[in-house]
C-alpha cells in the first residue's frame, strides 16, 4: 500500500514540474512576442504596403457666349484600364481578369469600346482542327513596337532565326495560355477564341510598357453600369480614369471660332512645360481654346492613395488640390452666328443658283465660298465671325479626311486668313483722307470723262465707260462714294499720293493687326514700302491709280474691312478688335477679368469731312449700287459695295460693307463672296443679320 501511495505521489510531482514548465516556455514566449517581436511584426505589415501617386485630373473652363449661352462644354467619360499595382502576379490571375472584362463587355454590348491590341501577329483559325495559326504581320516590321518584341524574345531566350510558331509557343507558355510538360506535350489551357483575346492582349501589354506608370486601358468611353460590374466582379487589377471631353452645345455652329484641344504640338514642348504643363496635357491647339488657354487650362492635382498586398485602399489623400480653369464668355452671339452663317450659306447658293439660270458666263455661277463678320462698331466687340464652308467640330476627327481633301477648304477660316482686293470699298477711305488733307473739299467737281488720260502710258478707264461706253460726268465727292466712280479715285488718289493714302488706311487699321485674339493674317497695304520689301517691280505712278480704288497689291481680310469701316465711323479712333468679354470662376458666373474696350490708334478726323463721306455711303444704300437689297429698309443704313478681279477665267469677288443704324451707328457688317459677281448681291446676307440684329426695341424688324 505504502508502495502504491508512493508511486502516486511520484507520479503527481512529475505532472506538476512537467506543467510549470510549459507554463514558463508559453509565458516566455508570450512576452517575446509582446516586447522582442513587436518591431518585427510592425516592420513586416509596413513592407506589404504601395504607395502610389494618383493624378486628379483639373476641369478645364468652360466656354459661352456674350449673353450666357454655353457653347463648349466638359462631358465625363471613363476609360476602364488595368493596374499594374494590383494586379495579380501569377498569369492565370491576369488572364482571369481579362477573360472577365471581355465577357463583360459582350454581355453589355460594348466590345466595340475595347481597345483593338496592335495585330504584331495576324491569327487566323484553322476551321478543320480549331487550331490557331500565326503569321508574322509585315507591317510591324521596324516599328517601335516590332522592335520591343524582338527585344522581348530575346529575353525569353527565342531565337532570332526562329520560326513564328516556335516565337508564339514561347510566348504563349509565357503568358499561361499552354503548359508543356517535361516530355514536351503541350495543354491548352483556354478556348481557341480565349486564347487569340489573351495572346493579343498580353502581347499588347507588354509591348506597350504596361507598369506602374503605364496602365493598360481595356475599355475606352464605357459605362457606369459596366464599370460597376467590373467592380463586383474583380475586387483588384482594374481602375478607372475619368476624362473630361469637350461637348459642342451648337454643333456645326462657330467651328472655325471655337477650335480644338489636343495634346501639346510636337516642337511646342518646351514652351508648355516651362509653364508647368506634363508632356501628356491636352491644350488648345485652335481657336478660343487657344487663345484663351491661360484662363481655360486647369492645374490638376496629387492624390496618395495607399493600399495593402491584397490591393485594398487603406487611406487615399489629396496632397495638392486640383483648381478648375476659368469659364471664358465671348463677345459672340450664338444666335446672330447661326443666322449669319446660315445666310452667307443662302446667299452663295442664290447667287450661283440664279448665275446658272441666267446662262451669262461669269456671273457667279462658280460662286461657292465666302466670309462675313459682324462687329459692334463702338467697342470692337465681334458679334459674329462667319467662313462658308464649315465643318463640324463633333464630328472633325470623322471626318479629317474628308475635309483635308475638300478643294473648297473648309477647315480655312476665311473671315481671319482669307485676303482679298478690298475694291471700291476702299474708295471711303481714299475720299475721307482726299477731304481731310484739303486735296477737294465736299463740293469740289471733277468732271469724269470715262477714261483718265493723265498719263500718257497709263490711262486706265472707269467701270461706266468700260461696260456701257457711258461717262459719269460732273460730279462731287457725295455722288462719287455713290456711283462708285473710278475716274474721280484716280484723279483723287494721284494728288493725294500713295503716302498720303497709306498714311491714312494704316491709321484705320488696313494692313495692321486687328488686335483679334484668334490668329489672323495682316493683309497688304499697297504701295512702295511693300513692293520693295518683298522685291517686287518698282512702283509706278500707274499703280497709284489702281491703289485709290482698292486694287493693286490691296489685300485685306473680311475682319480688317469691317473694323476699318468701324474706325472711320468713330472720327478715325481704332479700337482693338477682341472676341473676349469677359473670365469668370468656374461654373459660379463670378466675374475675375473683363477687358474695357481702348483706342489702339488715333487721328483726328473732322467731322463735317465724316458726314459727306457717311452721306454718300447712304446715297449708295438708298439710291446706288446696293439699292435693291436696301432701299426702304426700316432701318436707316450707310454702306459701299466692291467688285474685285480675280482673273479672266473667273467670276469676280462681291464685297459689300454695311453700318447701322445710320445716324448713330452701332454695328458693321462685311460680307464677301468669293466669285460672287458683285457686291450688291452679297447684301442679302448682310440684311439678314441685321433683321436679327434689329428684331427687338426701337426698330423692331422682322419677327419678334
Amino acid at each position: 500500500m505504502k508502495l502504491k501511495k508512493r508511486e502516486f505521489l511520484i507520479r503527481s510531482i512529475a505532472v506538476a514540474i512537467l506543467f510549470i514548465t510549459v507554463c514558463v516556455v508559453y509565458t516566455g514566449r508570450l512576452v517575446y512576442l509582446q516586447v522582442s517581436g513587436q518591431d518585427y511584426y510592425t516592420m513586416s505589415r509596413q513592407t506589404d504596403y504601395v504607395t502610389r501617386n494618383v493624378t486628379i485630373k483639373a476641369q478645364r473652363g468652360e466656354i459661352y457666349d456674350r449673353n450666357g449661352k454655353p457653347l463648349v462644354t466638359n462631358q465625363y467619360t471613363y476609360d476602364l484600364q488595368l493596374d499594374y499595382s494590383t494586379m495579380p502576379q501569377d498569369a492565370a490571375g491576369k488572364n482571369e481578369i481579362i477573360l472577365t472584362l471581355i465577357r463583360s463587355a459582350k454581355r453589355l454590348g460594348l466590345t466595340e469600346n475595347l481597345t483593338a491590341p496592335a495585330q504584331v501577329y495576324i491569327i487566323e483559325t484553322d476551321d478543320s482542327t480549331g487550331k490557331l495559326l500565326f503569321a508574322a504581320n509585315p507591317d510591324y516590321e521596324g516599328s517601335i513596337k516590332g522592335n520591343r518584341l524582338a527585344k522581348l524574345l530575346s529575353e525569353i531566350n527565342v531565337k532570332e532565326d526562329a520560326h513564328t510558331d516556335e516565337e508564339t509557343l514561347a510566348l504563349m507558355k509565357r503568358y499561361g495560355i499552354v503548359s508543356v510538360d517535361s516530355e514536351g506535350e503541350i495543354t491548352e489551357n483556354y478556348t481557341p477564341s480565349e486564347a487569340k483575346n489573351l495572346f493579343l492582349y498580353r502581347l499588347d501589354m507588354e509591348l506597350s510598357n504596361f507598369s506602374p506608370s503605364e496602365p493598360y486601358t481595356m475599355l475606352k468611353q464605357t459605362t457606369l453600369e459596366y464599370i460597376t460590374d467590373c467592380k463586383e466582379l474583380l475586387p483588384r487589377g482594374i481602375r478607372v480614369n475619368v476624362n473630361a471631353s469637350r461637348k459642342y452645345d451648337y454643333p456645326g455652329y462657330a467651328s472655325h471660332i471655337l477650335g480644338r484641344i489636343g495634346k501639346i504640338p510636337e516642337g511646342s514642348e518646351e514652351y508648355y512645360t516651362e509653364r508647368g504643363y506634363p508632356l501628356n496635357a491636352i491644350v488648345g491647339i485652335s481657336g478660343a481654346e487657344a487663345a484663351f488657354e491661360e484662363y481655360l487650362r486647369g492645374r490638376d492635382g496629387i492624390m496618395t492613395v495607399k493600399e495593402d498586398s491584397y490591393g485594398n485602399i487603406v487611406s487615399a489623400t489629396i496632397t495638392k488640390e486640383p483648381v478648375a480653369g476659368q469659364d471664358v464668355y465671348l463677345t459672340i452671339d450664338i444666335d446672330m452666328q447661326m443666322v449669319a452663317e446660315k445666310a452667307l450659306a443662302e446667299n452663295i447658293f442664290k447667287i450661283r443658283d440664279e448665275a446658272i439660270a441666267s446662262g451669262k458666263p461669269l456671273s457667279g455661277e462658280d460662286a461657292s465660298k465666302g466670309a462675313l463678320t459682324a462687329v459692334d462698331s463702338d467697342t470692337g466687340e465681334v458679334l459674329a465671325i462667319c467662313s462658308y464652308p464649315t465643318f463640324n467640330l463633333a464630328t472633325f476627327n470623322r471626318d479629317y479626311a474628308v475635309l483635308r481633301e475638300d478643294p473648297d477648304s473648309p477647315m480655312f477660316n476665311r473671315a481671319l486668313n482669307g485676303t482679298y482686293a478690298p475694291g471700291s470699298t476702299f474708295k471711303v477711305g481714299v475720299a475721307l483722307a482726299a477731304l481731310d488733307a484739303g486735296i477737294i473739299e465736299s463740293d469740289t467737281i471733277i468732271d469724269a470723262k470715262g477714261q483718265y488720260e493723265f498719263y500718257e502710258g497709263y490711262q486706265p478707264r472707269c467701270w461706266l465707260y468700260l461696260t456701257q461706253g457711258d461717262v459719269h460726268g460732273e460730279i462731287n465727292v457725295i455722288e462719287a462714294i455713290q456711283e462708285s466712280c473710278n475716274y474721280f479715285f484716280y484723279d483723287v488718289g494721284r494728288e493725294l499720293t500713295i503716302e498720303k493714302i497709306n498714311e491714312y488706311m494704316k491709321h484705320f487699321g488696313l494692313g495692321q493687326p486687328t488686335g483679334i485674339e484668334l490668329y489672323e493674317e495682316t493683309g497688304v497695304l499697297a504701295g512702295p514700302d511693300y513692293r520693295n520689301d518683298n522685291g517686287l517691280d518698282k512702283w509706278a505712278p500707274g499703280d497709284t491709280l489702281q491703289a485709290s480704288i482698292g486694287q493693286s497689291d490691296n489685300l485685306f481680310t473680311p475682319l480688317q474691312i469691317t473694323m476699318y469701316i468701324s474706325d472711320i465711323l468713330n472720327g478715325g479712333t481704332r479700337y482693338s478688335a477682341h472676341m473676349l468679354y469677359k473670365v469668370c470662376r468656374y461654373g459660379t458666373g463670378e466675374v475675375t477679368y473683363q477687358p474695357e474696350p481702348s483706342p489702339i490708334d488715333a487721328i483726328s478726323i473732322n467731322e463735317e469731312h465724316l458726314v459727306v463721306v457717311k452721306e454718300g455711303m447712304k446715297n449708295v444704300m438708298d439710291n446706288g449700287s446696293a439699292a435693291s437689297v436696301f432701299s426702304g429698309y426700316p432701318v436707316p443704313v450707310g454702306g459701299k459695295t466692291g467688285t474685285a478681279q480675280v482673273s479672266k477665267s473667273k467670276s469676280d469677288n462681291g464685297i459689300i460693307t454695311v453700318f447701322a443704324p445710320f445716324e448713330d451707328p452701332e454695328i458693321v457688317v462685311t460680307c464677301i463672296i468669293e466669285q460672287g459677281s458683285g457686291g450688291t448681291d452679297a447684301g442679302y446676307a448682310v440684311r439678314d443679320v441685321f433683321d436679327y440684329y434689329f428684331k427687338q426695341g426701337e426698330w423692331a424688324v422682322g419677327p419678334e
